[in-house]
């Protein structure tokens, strides 16, 4: 069956798919927590009814099903960055349990190439394939199957355990013996790599918050803006054992600032709300400037809820810290296609001046443009460090990251 033939024939499925992506249209699926959530939530669910008979063709069709998510919303990089994590697994998964020799080249023209006078030992080399294929989950099932000798006895090269028969589909040969359709052994496999992701963002709060206590101190007068529940859990985690003070810009026209107020004095951490003009005069007194992001794009730089890059000019201006809370599936392959104020989307007038206000649209017989921008676009040369749940980086260090999170030929889907 070719790569570009497959496709999903459950119902249910099916339905789910068209109705994230109807969401996505309408906006219905609003942040970046939710929107990757969802989508992986629907990969599982793909992988588990896909039939495929090779990883190419699932591949493709995660693609292609990704291809019409990234559409109905292309502002929500987030459906882009966890289906890039998702094919690195699938890719990953399968080369453990294919075998270390089957193992896909990640070369790129930007990878450094070896060192002539220190050349890597061969037994190095040849040892490091084999440790991550023993350790790995793939061999670790397929070890259930083995009743009668260890692996490392009965183990055959990979050309001999692995091939494609007269129909062209993918099987694999286990150590009993017994040769499976590569599929069968594969896809729960995917199924758990895909759930690992489902539970590193339903708890990805938790874990940005671990090194509250780390960056923020007893008597710090910290400035945040909007609400972002990164932050809300951060400032409540460091709240159980420092003592400081948060003050909350309103954050206009939405006011989200008055929620993130509101959460923060009911756990009893002392809480100053004020208007946005109030955020260049009070800089001098601010010790430590906390923001969340939309998107970590690849230079360093982010989408964040607009406001955020008055506030970190200012913080630069008087020399004063800023640092940005964010999980790490924010992480995007992409450069700001934008000049570097302009926001990344926009919402409707109405939050901003009525529509009686505007004189129905006119004013002094020209027609009337508001223009109210929902994300701001924070160079990286005015962000200190990013706390993401895998630890702290600096903005120029995102690039890496990014590189060991996806896959070359995943950059764009």
């Amino acid at each position: 069956m070719p790569a570009d033939t497959i496709a999903i024939r459950d119902k249910p499925t099916l339905k789910q798919i068209e109705t994230l992506v109807a969401r996505l249209r309408r906006r219905q699926v609003i942040g970046a927590q939710e929107t990757a959530l969802e989508t992986a939530l629907l990969l599982r669910q793909i992988v588990s009814v896909a039939r495929f008979n090779s990883i190419e063709q699932l591949t493709q069709l995660i693609k292609s099903i990704a291809r019409r998510l990234i559409d109905a919303n292309p502002k929500e990089f987030a459906v882009g960055n966890i289906v890039r994590r998702v094919l690195r697994l699938i890719r990953e998964e399968t080369a453990a349990a294919l075998g270390p020799a089957e193992e896909p080249d990640n070369t790129s023209p930007f990878s450094v190439p070896n060192t002539p006078a220190f050349p890597n030992p061969p037994d190095l080399n040849s040892s490091r394939p084999q440790l991550r294929a023993t350790n790995s989950l793939a061999t670790f099932m397929i070890m259930g199957n083995q009743r009668v000798q260890p692996p490392n006895e009965t183990r055959q090269s990979s050309r001999e355990s692995t091939g494609l028969d007269h129909h062209g589909e993918d099987h694999f040969q286990g150590w009993d013996g017994e040769k499976k359709p590569l599929a069968i052994t594969v896809k729960p496999l995917l199924i758990q790599a895909i759930q690992e992701v489902i539970d590193e963002l339903e708890t990805v709060y938790e874990n940005v918050s671990k090194t509250a206590r780390d960056h923020i101190y007893d008597g710090e007068i910290i400035l945040t803006l909007s609400y972002s529940r990164t932050i809300e859990q951060f400032l409540k985690s460091a709240a159980r054992d420092r003592h400081f003070t948060v003050i909350v810009a309103e954050t206009a026209p939405s006011y989200s600032g008055r929620q993130m107020a509101t959460a923060l004095s009911s756990a009893n951490i002392p809480t100053v709300l004020i208007p946005d003009s109030s955020i260049y005069p009070l800089m001098p007194r601010i010790t430590k400037v906390i923001l969340g992001a939309h998107a970590i794009l690849a230079n360093g730089g982010l989408f964040t809820q607009v406001g955020c890059a008055l506030a970190a000019a200012a913080a630069r201006a008087h020399s004063t810290p800023v640092v940005v809370c964010a999980g790490q599936y924010k992480l995007t392959p992409a450069w700001n296609l934008y000049h570097e104020y302009a926001a990344l989307d926009f919402a409707g007038p109405e939050k901003v001046i009525s529509f009686e206000e505007g004189g129905g649209g006119e004013r002094r017989g020209a027609p009337l443009e508001v223009i109210n921008p929902i994300y701001d676009y924070v160079k990286p040369e005015l962000v200190d460090v990013l706390i993401t749940n895998d630890g702290d980086h600096p903005p120029p260090y995102v690039y890496r990251l990014i590189k060991e999170t996806y896959d070359d030929e995943d950059m764009q889907l």
